[in-house]
C-alpha cells in the first residue's frame, strides 16, 4: 500500500469510527456468521435459559440447548442492549428466558405434544388446556420463529435481583396463580409466569392486575421502540421486526461460550 492510499484509508476509517460504524467482526467460535452470544453484547442481562433444565413444560433439557446461553444474530443482541440501556436508567434489567432455537428441539415439542401421558409440568405450565391443543392455540409452532436466531422471551426484573433456583422436588404451583404464589421467577408481576400456556397470558387481558397491565405495557413498548414486534398471546415473545435471516431457519447447537 502506497503512503497516499494509507492515509486515504486512515482518515476513511476515523471517519467511520466517528459514525458509529466499525469493520464486521467475526462469529464467535461455534456460531454461524451474523450469530454472538448475548453475554459478549451485554452481559448485564439477566439469563434464565430455562430449556437448557428442567425448569420448562417438558421438564428436562431440549435437544439442542448444550449450554444455558443465550445465542442470537448481532443484530437483535445489539437491540436488546439499548433496551437494557434504557432499563438501568430506571434501575431495572432484562430477563432473558429462550433465544435462538435449533430446529431440532421443536422436533422434540412435536414428538412431546404427541405423548398424551407425559404431563408432569401440566400443574405449571398449561393447568388448564390439554396438551394436545397447544400447537392449535397457538403457544407453539412446527416452524419456531425462534429458529431464526432474532426472536426473543424476555420479562424484565429489578436490577441486582436474583434468579431463584428452581427444585424439580418441589411441588408444582399453578403459571396462573397469583404473584406470591407461583413460581417466583425474579421477574415483576407479569400477570402469570413465563410459557404459561393460557389465555390470560394474552398482553392486554383484561384479567390480570393493575400492575401486571402496566410492566406488561411497559416491555411492548420498549421493545417495540428498539424495533422488535410483539406476540398479542405471549406477553413474553417478541421478534425483529427487520431480522438478518426472514426465510431460515437453523439448527446449530448452543454451546458453551469460549473464555476470553
Amino acid at each position: 500500500m502506497t503512503w497516499s492510499k494509507f492515509l486515504r484509508w486512515s482518515f476513511f476509517s476515523s471517519v467511520m469510527a466517528l459514525a458509529g460504524f466499525s469493520p464486521a467482526q467475526p462469529a464467535p467460535a461455534g456460531l454461524p456468521a451474523g450469530f454472538v452470544y448475548l453475554a459478549d453484547i451485554e452481559p448485564s442481562i439477566v439469563q434464565d435459559m430455562r430449556y437448557a433444565g428442567s425448569h420448562n413444560f417438558v421438564g428436562r433439557p431440549i435437544a439442542g440447548y448444550e449450554a444455558a446461553e443465550c445465542v442470537l444474530t448481532e443484530k437483535a443482541a445489539r437491540a436488546l442492549a439499548r433496551a437494557q440501556s434504557q432499563l438501568a436508567a430506571k434501575k431495572l434489567s432484562l430477563i432473558v428466558w429462550d433465544c435462538y432455537r435449533p430446529t431440532r428441539a421443536t422436533a422434540e415439542f412435536i414428538r412431546w405434544t404427541k405423548d398424551p401421558s407425559d404431563t408432569k409440568m401440566k400443574a405449571e405450565f398449561y393447568p388448564r388446556i390439554d396438551k394436545s391443543r397447544i400447537f392449535e392455540l397457538g403457544y407453539l409452532s412446527s416452524r419456531s420463529a425462534h429458529s431464526r436466531g432474532s426472536t426473543i422471551d424476555l420479562g424484565i426484573m429489578p436490577m441486582g435481583g436474583k434468579v431463584p433456583k428452581f427444585d424439580p422436588a418441589m411441588r408444582l404451583a399453578s403459571c396462573v396463580a397469583g404473584k406470591v404464589e407461583r413460581f417466583e421467577d425474579g421477574a415483576l408481576d407479569f400477570g402469570t409466569g413465563y410459557d404459561c400456556m393460557d389465555e390470560l397470558s394474552t398482553t392486554t387481558h383484561a384479567g390480570v392486575s393493575a400492575e401486571a397491565r402496566k410492566n406488561r405495557l411497559m416491555l411492548r413498548d420498549m421493545m417495540l421502540a428498539v424495533g422488535f414486534k410483539p406476540y398479542s398471546r405471549e406477553w413474553w415473545h417478541f421478534e425483529l421486526t427487520d431480522e438478518p435471516f426472514p426465510n431460515q431457519s437453523f439448527d446449530f447447537p448452543i454451546r458453551p461460550r469460549p473464555k476470553a
